[in-house]
């Protein structure tokens, strides 16, 4: 078992991070600072900024471009659209560059590399057919539009996937789809312009085979936003999270990714990775926090002594740092057993991950937030949107108890003597 990045990974690193610190964080702030005047002054705070889209375009001349593309099935794609050096990356090497783009905001999608849009590419790149491919992976590989993902539903328990009840019904050559879904990431964004959306084809089939997974065009007939939904007060423009309803809406069966009932198929096939990607993004954020912690620590003083020496701060900044390197080491673990055995064999892996690792951020950050005493609740700062942003992903792609009830009967399995 052997964690070391690749000699190509190692450099990759060592640049995206020197473009983060030159290119990222100097203007990082005039950014969010830019997005809430817009707001406060009822302008369209949806509206990419021209910033933005410079450091992207620097990025990608850099060949800092689609660093999550995998190793397993990048093939021609990251010749063509990829980091410099044309292929794709093992978990294991991406995962440390995902950690470095998550202490920014912005830095996932200066390189291209943010949710959903990552996760979608995969499910093209590893379901999709050419037709499908060429309408839709190469311009999202290529920065030109954005996508949204359809998944989550307001009417039933989310956390059990198999309770979707919008439908995916199919007639003839075509596929109707009726039904409410919520929390349609990226759907805001101006570019947006294909939805993957999650419907129930075969209600009486097998639980894990009764949905299908289709490909809709936003400005197909019928599909509507309902109301852009804030998380914890905060929208995430340009992305955001939408309520959208789809009203008799009516798609080619082509646009089917990998035949009708396997959507929960796909679905599996997309997380185990995106869920690597999501939680070295939070370690990063933690990382980040921590490192405010310690320098505010140092800089300010309060009855006489510097923070850091008062309240056992001290001791909460050394259980930080064992709590952020445990969490780095079970990720990485994670990357790992996906290289080598994939997504089924590493069940329990990613399961621990993103049971623990969110939780593990959220709490760093609200050290950090103490710290800074009413700085840190302020937007001043971004620790209060990094906490959110931890605090959010304890319920994407499943709760913390549906992981955790994974996990236990992984465990419980090893004993039970095959009941």
């Amino acid at each position: 078992m052997d964690f070391a990045p690749s000699s190509r990974a190692a450099d990759l690193m060592e640049r995206v991070g020197r473009f983060i610190d030159e290119e990222v964080a100097p203007v990082e702030a005039e950014y969010h600072r830019e997005v809430a005047a817009q707001r406060e002054n009822a302008d369209d705070p949806w509206r990419p900024r021209s910033l933005l889209t410079d450091l992207r375009a620097k990025a990608r001349a850099q060949g800092l471009w689609n660093l999550f593309l995998p190793a397993a099935h990048a093939g021609v794609y990251a010749a063509r659209f990829g980091t410099q050096g044309g292929a794709g990356l093992t978990n294991v090497d991406y995962a440390p560059i995902a950690e470095l783009t998550g202490r920014s905001l912005l830095a996932p999608h200066v390189f291209n590399c943010n949710a959903p849009d990552s996760g979608n590419m995969e499910v093209l790149l590893q379901y999709g057919d050419q037709a499908q491919r060429d309408r839709w992976l190469d311009p999202l590989l290529e920065g030109t539009i954005r996508s949204a993902f359809a998944m989550t539903e307001p009417g039933v328990a989310s956390s059990d996937a198999t309770n979707m009840a919008a439908a995916a019904v199919l007639e003839g050559d075509e596929v109707v789809l009726n039904g409410r879904k919520w929390w349609t990431t990226g759907i805001g964004h101006p570019d947006c312009r294909v939805i993957l959306y999650m419907g129930l084809t075969y209600p009486d089939a097998d639980k894990h085979r009764r949905h299908t997974m289709v490909l809709v065009p936003r400005d197909t007939s019928g599909v509507k936003i309902e109301r852009m939904l804030p998380a914890m007060g905060r929208y995430d423009e340009p992305f955001g999270h939408g309520e959208v309803t789809f009203a008799n809406v009516r798609v080619p069966a082509s646009n089917i990714l990998l035949g009708p009932g396997r959507a929960f198929e796909i679905a599996q096939g997309r997380l185990g990775p995106g869920r690597v990607h999501h939680c070295m993004r939070l370690i990063g954020l933690a990382e980040a926090a921590l490192a405010a912690v310690c320098r505010r620590g140092l800089d300010r003083t309060a009855f006489g002594k510097p923070l850091a020496a008062l309240g056992g701060n001290r001791e909460r900044i050394a259980k930080a740092r064992i709590a952020i390197d445990s969490a780095r080491l079970l990720v990485l673990h994670a990357a790992w057993k996906l290289d080598t055995v994939g997504s089924r064999g590493a069940l329990s892996e990613i399961s621990q991950i993103k049971a623990h690792v969110p939780t593990m951020a959220q709490e760093v950050i609200d050290f950090a937030m103490q710290m800074h005493g009413g700085a840190g609740l302020s937007d001043d700062l971004p620790l209060a949107a990094a906490w959110s942003t931890a605090r959010a992903i304890r319920l994407a792609d499943g709760p913390d108890e549906v992981h955790l009830d994974v996990v236990g009967r992984v465990e419980l399995g090893k004993y039970s003597g095959g009941r």
